[in-house]
């Protein structure tokens, strides 16, 4: 029986209508008010891209460094022709593409001898954000190895699955106090074990200095469990148990049952949460930050979403917050497209 299309769209519309209403809308709306100077109380001023500018914009330095801005162009431009000659051609790809982001580091670095930014702040929470990513591979390699201890099989095996997934479904406000109670630096849980062995504990979320490691501690332990060690559990438990019987057959050892079977079966898996973890990285620091620091102390922990709801809610700058929010919507875009462009040959579906 042949539907009609009027069926057909009566069953999408009330997820078409609802796209269209709260995402598809406001991001244009977003995209117009990030070209306009809006405080709430007074009506929107046009200023074309200045909100942009303002946020991205460079500037010539007062004392600019000529010769070593030159020198460091210069030899990144040669180094990406060379990257690109035919004499290297032979390289491999990923290779290829590390050594021109070195060659456009170094372009950068050159740049940056002539040029200032306008609003240096904004390059200081990128810098946190990316920071605050470092724990992503460690927390990745750590949800591989629970998932393979958690996939014997042995007595309890189920409470540990519940118990290693329970971060995913906690309220993560009800975490962030738990840890900002451990943080604590007079009678907090880690500094009470640093004095038993006779170590005096830093003052880690009052500190410019401690307070990203502690983030990126907080957040590697959120990330081992939950949802990514339930990802990888699943991709092991998908993998046909007659290549490690055949395998074994050959002599191999572990880590050739590894590196041959198991890394490669579950690169699918590893890949997604690779590139959902870059994503959630960029994205996330806003409730940690607003929580456990409200962004410092002196900015040392805050980052590009705290920026954009400062912005927003503190200064009332809703242009310019509209307007950080579409670079990050660029750069999150972009590291993206690059993971896939650097990792998508080495998967294995």
């Amino acid at each position: 029986m042949k539907a009609r299309p009027i069926t057909i769209f009566s069953f999408l519309a009330p997820n078409l209508i609802g796209f269209m209403i709260f995402t598809l809308i406001p991001i244009g709306a977003a995209l117009l008010l990030s070209f306009y100077a809006w405080d709430l109380f007074s009506p929107p001023r046009f200023v074309g891209a200045d909100n942009y500018l303002f946020i991205i914009g460079f500037r010539l330095r007062e004392n600019v460094e000529p010769l070593r801005g030159g020198l460091l162009i210069v030899m990144g431009v040669l180094f990406l022709v060379t990257v690109w000659s035919r004499k290297v051609s032979g390289l491999n790809h990923t290779v290829r593409w590390l050594l021109a982001m070195a060659g456009m580091a170094c372009v950068a670095a050159g740049a940056l001898q002539w040029y200032e930014p306008v609003n240096p702040r904004f390059w200081y929470y990128v810098y946190n954000t990316l920071f605050l990513m470092i724990g992503l591979p460690f927390s990745m390699i750590g949800s591989l190895v629970l998932a393979s201890l958690l996939n014997q099989k042995y007595f309890g095996q189920n409470f540990f699955r519940l118990a290693f997934f329970l971060p995913s479904i906690v309220s993560s406000v009800g975490i962030y106090l738990l840890w900002k109670w451990i943080f604590q630096p007079d009678y907090g849980l880690i500094n009470a074990a640093l004095a038993q062995i006779g170590v005096f504990g830093p003052r880690w979320l009052e500190s410019t200095t401690w307070v990203k490691p502690a983030l990126v501690m907080m957040d590697f332990w959120g990330r081992v469990g939950g949802m990514n060690m339930l990802l990888y559990l699943a991709a092991l438990q998908n993998i046909n148990p007659e290549l490690y019987e055949a395998a074994d057959i050959d002599g191999a050892n572990a880590w050739h049952r590894f590196w041959k079977i198991t890394w490669p079966m579950v690169s699918p898996t590893t890949f997604f949460i690779l590139v959902m973890g870059i994503i959630q990285g960029f994205q996330s620091g806003f409730d940690a930050a607003y929580v456990m620091t409200r962004g410092g102390p002196a900015g040392a922990s805050t980052t590009l979403s705290y920026f954009i709801y400062e912005n927003a809610f503190n200064f009332f700058y809703m242009g310019r917050a509209a307007a950080a929010s579409w670079i990050l919507f660029a750069i999150v875009l972009g590291c993206t497209w690059l993971n896939w462009k650097l990792s998508a040959n080495r998967i294995h579906y």
